[in-house]
């Protein structure tokens, strides 16, 4: 049978300009978003828009950065599995070296583990330069895993994945110890851009938070995670910039606090999971490469500078989403009006009185 190969295409567009500054960069870019929501697009523009009216526009602050894998080994009992966890602690500084002959741009930060019953769950972080880091750190990991069984008594293989990590789930182990990059934005606006350009007021949105995001996630069982809807803007700028589509799943737990302060509105968003790469697969494309030409993610800097870019301007981007919605959803019958209007190929590209 004969493979045919055909790229999906799906409508992107260049929404912004968006300001932003911090510890990673401090720019004004627009931003690729591939979606076929399009009423998506001109929400991000909103947002993006309040962004210009601050002087700093929306401060992101790049918290951490590793890629994790996890592997599972087998004792005859949980003591035993003990002492070989002891044991491959013991070795933390050998297992580094082992780790830099895998690769220049991959280094061991931490070593963890969980025993239950006669099973050790051991987690690797790395750091992996500008790849997102999926295949080096599993590179890593195989050869520590192969290191370990031969130098550590009493263990045999269990998986060289044992869900630990966790890849592709929502856990909440990500979110308490980290899995890609983690970035905290942040946006100060005065009340009067409140009133004149979301509709609202910094206290409505406040409430909104609470009784929606925190409140209602709660009682959805929702997992590390307070937010009103994260995975659309990463997935649209993921699918434009040639990301792992399916690390929405832990990019998209994250937390959303609004705060009333004197009328102006404090708005923040914590991305604790963002797993973004400016090399490696899905870059080689020509239009993947255009955009991260163009977003500054391509240019001569130091292993890891280019990556950690462009997870800000994700964490940037997804902002500017989630604060034009959540004041949409202060006004009763906003966002569906929006999204008749835009959904059924209106010219206009307004919402909110946009």
């Amino acid at each position: 049978m004969n493979e045919t190969h055909a790229i999906a295409g799906v409508p992107m567009r260049w929404v912004g300009p968006l300001r932003m500054s911090g510890n990673v960069a401090s720019t004004e870019t627009e931003v690729p978003l591939a979606t076929y929501e399009s009423p998506l697009w001109p929400s991000v523009r909103r947002g993006a828009k309040l962004s210009m009216m601050v002087e700093n526009g929306i401060s992101a602050t790049l918290v951490d950065d590793r890629m994790t894998r996890s592997v599972l080994v087998k004792a005859d009992d949980a003591h035993n599995a003990y002492l070989a966890a002891l044991d491959v602690a013991a070795q933390l500084e050998e297992l580094r070296a082992i780790v830099r002959k895998c690769s220049r741009f991959t280094e061991l930060v931490a070593l963890r583990h969980e025993i239950t019953a006669n099973l050790l769950f051991l987690r690797f972080e790395f750091t992996t330069g500008d790849a997102s880091g999926h295949n080096m750190a599993t590179l890593a990991a195989d050869a520590l895993l192969t290191h370990i069984l031969q130098s550590v008594p009493g263990i045999t293989y269990g998986s060289i994945s044992g869900n630990y990590c966790t890849d592709k789930k929502a856990t909440a182990i990500n979110g308490i110890l980290g899995r890609g990059k983690n970035v905290v934005t942040e946006l100060l606006l005065p009340r009067d851009v409140v009133h004149r350009y979301l509709h609202t007021s910094a206290a409505a949105i406040a409430e909104l938070n609470v009784n929606k995001n925190l409140i209602g996630t709660l009682l959805a069982g929702g997992i590390r995670s307070a937010n009103a809807h994260y995975a659309n803007m990463l997935l649209a700028f993921y699918l434009a910039t040639g990301q792992d589509a399916a690390n929405i799943v832990e990019g998209s737990q994250g937390v959303t606090v609004a705060e009333d302060r004197d009328g102006d509105l404090y708005f923040s968003c914590t991305l604790p999971n963002l797993i973004v790469g400016s090399v490696g697969n899905g870059k080689g494309l020509d239009f993947v490469e255009e955009n991260l030409t163009r977003l500054g993610c391509r240019a001569e800097r130091e292993p890891g500078e280019n990556a950690r870019r462009l997870a800000v301007i994700a964490a940037a981007t997804v902002l500017c989403g989630e604060l034009s919605l959540l004041a949409a959803q202060t006004n009763p019958g906003e966002l569906m009006r929006a999204h008749v209007h835009l959904e059924r190929k209106s010219t206009s590209t307004t919402v909110g009185g946009w």
